[in-house]
């Protein structure tokens, strides 16, 4: 595929070292907004956070803006992009880069009908040199680190051979950090969220995978649940991303700068955490938002305790007709103490 050089990036932001993707948190489509980042980042100061998919059509056609806003606590953190038009794509990164973002990630995992009538996510596994076009595309925009996050395949293309042809033709573009989501994809008769469950988890293909190119940096993702299976799959891979079980238990990321980067600091508290989060929150109050755009998605803090269903609930519930959203936190918080 032919297409012009994109003109060299003009980098407004400093410069930063690449982030370590040892523990990530996966993009997950209305999940991991810029309130659910700033939230997740008072409980690992290391893990990598990802952006939910940003499409380019929304970044060059819309509020981009809006898209690319976050917090500097928020740090380090990932753009990940919905795409298949190198230009596009290479803008794209370009805005990223200069909107201060640590890396750029290409989602070719995602099975939605929507966005397979748009040629983005998983049905991108059975065009290699297109997903390889579009990776060197944004390589020579930017100088932030280029990821792909993949499937181990597709339906009528699963084959581990197939699975190696994608992955080495995109290396051959320059990609050298591959995420990889250990089940295939269903691009037919199955919804995302039975994507994510239906088809097998298969370790071993991606363990397969890194032991054949040994030179790349190989993270696994899909089905991972605790800090122990995060330690077990380390031994094999170079890093592990969470996804549902990071969002619906966030408070099993407390211990990750402890267990997974060395850190001696002491392990923050549910209550600390939520102390933590409330100036956060009283801000974006004060700015005219609405409190349950960020405590939605801190219920998870509520799980294994006595008092952890009512917690939820004020959240979850009362939160809907409270006329002091910040008194029914403190309420909330109460319920945390010691926790």
């Amino acid at each position: 595929m032919n297409f012009e050089k994109p003109e060299a990036p003009v980098n407004t932001s400093p410069t930063r070292s690449e982030p370590s993707r040892r523990f990530s948190v996966a993009p997950m489509m209305d999940w991991t907004d810029r309130h659910c980042r700033f939230f997740l980042r008072l409980l690992s100061k290391n893990a990598l956070l990802y952006t939910e998919m940003v499409t380019t059509g929304a970044l060059l056609n819309g509020d981009h803006e809006r898209f690319l806003r976050h917090n500097e606590a928020e740090h380090p953190l990932a753009l990940q992009l919905g795409g298949s038009v190198p230009l596009d794509l290479a803008a794209c990164a370009r805005m990223a880069q200069d909107h201060g973002y640590d890396e750029v990630n290409l989602n070719v995992g995602c099975p939605s009908d929507r966005v397979q009538n748009n040629m983005i996510g998983a049905c991108l596994m059975g065009h290699p040199q297109l997903v390889a076009d579009c990776v060197k595309a944004m390589r020579d925009a930017v100088s932030i680190p280029v990821t792909v996050k993949h499937r181990i395949g597709i339906n009528g293309r699963d084959s581990y051979e197939e699975l190696v042809d994608f992955v080495g033709t995109v290396r051959d573009a320059g990609c050298t950090s591959f995420t990889v989501h250990a089940r295939i994809a269903i691009l037919e008769g199955l919804s995302p969220k039975e994507n994510r469950d239906i088809p097998p988890l298969r370790y071993d293909v991606a363990a397969r995978l890194k032991a054949d190119f040994p030179e790349l940096e190989i993270v696994l993702n899909g089905g991972i649940k605790t800090l122990e299976a995060c330690h077990a799959h380390l031994q094999t891979f170079d890093g592990v991303m969470l996804g549902r079980e990071a969002y619906h238990n966030p408070y099993v990321m407390a211990e990750v700068d402890q267990q997974l980067f060395g850190s001696t600091a002491p392990v923050i508290s549910r209550a600390e955490a939520l102390a933590k989060l409330r100036p956060y929150i009283a801000a974006h109050i004060d700015a005219g938002g609405s409190m349950h755009h960020i405590t939605r998605h801190v219920l998870g803090l509520g799980t294994g305790f006595p008092g952890a269903r009512k917690f939820r609930q004020l959240l979850s519930v009362d939160i809907h007709k409270a006329k002091e959203p910040l008194a029914l936190l403190d309420q909330a918080a109460e319920l945390l103490e010691g926790r």
